[in-house]
């Protein structure tokens, strides 16, 4: 369910959605139906399982650490830093960027601390309790 999960833009929405499937999943392997009225608390209790939006922003933290830790000039370094380019702008907010959650979390200057990798994954924590705050509300 998370394949490819260090590329994605989440938002709330997003979030959501993850929140539920995995939700499903779990009940579906427990066996425990909605009519059943179990808290997801308990469920998860008794699953030990990571929730979803955890592990996917603790991947993207360390997938955007290990991009701007690359010596050779590759192309995903700047496919993360780019926009829109060469397309034509919609009416309207732009849409969120991959980067936009991390420059949030860690700063405008975010690229020069991800090139200390010891800093870069104990700040990891915060961004990814954020983001598990954002999507319970």
């Amino acid at each position: 369910m998370t394949y490819g999960c260090q590329t994605w833009t989440l938002n709330k929405q997003l979030c959501h959605k993850l929140q539920t499937a995995q939700r499903a999943m779990e009940r579906k392997m427990l066996k425990i139906k909605l009519k059943d009225r179990i808290p997801k608390i308990e469920i998860r209790k008794k699953m030990q399982v990571i929730v979803e939006v955890q592990y996917i922003q603790r991947q993207k933290w360390r997938w955007a650490g290990h991009i701007l830790r690359e010596k050779d000039n590759r192309s995903r370094q700047k496919d993360t830093q780019s926009g829109n380019q060469g397309q034509e702008e919609e009416r309207g907010r732009p849409e969120a960027r991959w980067m936009d959650d991390i420059r949030r979390a860690a700063g405008l200057q975010w690229q020069r601390k991800a090139q200390d990798r010891r800093k870069w994954k104990t700040s990891a924590e915060g961004y990814i309790l954020q983001w598990v705050d954002k999507a319970s509300k």
